[in-house]
């Protein structure tokens, strides 16, 4: 992830996993990048960010109920306490919430792990006109799979290709999608599994299986290392956030959004009926009037 200026017009150029020689270490976690230097700036171009996202996002839905085939899915990863749910609630909490769809994958159920890995995933990608939310993934499978090792070394490699065909073919079928590792650094992590503990309104959040995930913090940024590397495409890069700065991370989130909603461009559909007709009845015949 390269450095460069406040200026940069596309802040995903910035933020882009670039296949060839990426290396997870160089990601600063506490970094800022490209964009706001403050808290406060953050939170002001967060609120402009928020207006245009609305815009967009109402004018892909509407799309959507006119026939419309296009949609976008936001992935989020990242360890314990990156900030997930933060996301979710500060970013996607920008737009309307009838046009999201929001799933949380967690550990398989038995009627899920009878079926391939994508099968539960395939269920949730959102429908047309929607922004569809992913709290963890498909990733999972080649994250915890492999750090736990509940399948064979084979089989988890295996997937990487797998993934990329699934979200070939989500792309093909009118899917953009925005996949968000949230990079957060140990000392981090500690401080809110910390303040989790000692804040009763928090403890909810909390785990106890979180601290053994957390022992086995350098055999997960290995994992993630190889997934972002093998599974950032043309048609799904993936997009490091420095997390440890929740200021920062909303923000970079929003805005790789944003973009990527630009890009789609969504329009509103042509009605079916003459709009001036329509005026017409109700200024020259309004049965109420």
């Amino acid at each position: 992830m390269a450095k460069k200026s406040a200026q940069v017009e596309s802040v995903r150029d910035v933020l882009r996993v670039e296949p060839a020689g990426f290396e997870i270490a160089r990601v600063d976690p506490a970094g800022t990048p490209v964009g706001p230097r403050s808290k406060a700036d953050a939170a002001a171009d967060l609120a402009k960010i928020g207006v245009e996202l609305d815009g967009l996002q109402e004018a892909l839905y509407a799309e959507g109920t006119g026939g419309g085939r296009r949609r976008v899915l936001l992935v989020l990863q990242g360890m314990d306490t990156s900030g997930k749910g933060g996301v979710i609630r500060h970013v996607a909490g920008l737009v309307n919430p009838q046009g999201l769809r929001i799933a949380s994958f967690k550990k398989p159920t038995r009627a899920e792990l009878r079926h391939d890995f994508l099968w539960r995933v395939r269920r949730q990608v959102p429908g047309p006109g929607l922004i569809g939310v992913f709290d963890r993934s498909h990733y999972e499978d080649v994250l915890v799979a492999r750090v736990d090792e509940l399948v064979p070394a084979a089989q988890w490699r295996a997937r990487y290709a797998l993934i990329n065909d699934f979200e070939a073919g989500l792309a093909e079928d009118g899917v953009t999608i925005v996949k968000c590792y949230l990079h957060i650094s140990p000392d981090k992590q500690r401080e809110r599994l910390v303040e989790r503990l000692e804040n009763p309104a928090k403890r909810w959040k909390y785990n106890p299986h979180d601290v053994d995930v957390r022992a086995k913090f350098s055999q997960y940024q290995t994992a993630y290392q190889d997934a972002l590397a093998k599974c950032s495409t043309a048609v799904a890069p993936w997009y490091a956030i420095p997390a440890d700065r929740k200021w920062y991370r909303n923000w970079a989130v929003a805005r790789v959004l944003l973009e990527a909603l630009r890009e789609v461009a969504p329009v509103f559909p042509e009605p079916s009926y003459d709009p001036v007709v329509e005026l017409a009845r109700l200024q020259e015949a309004d049965p109420l009037r």
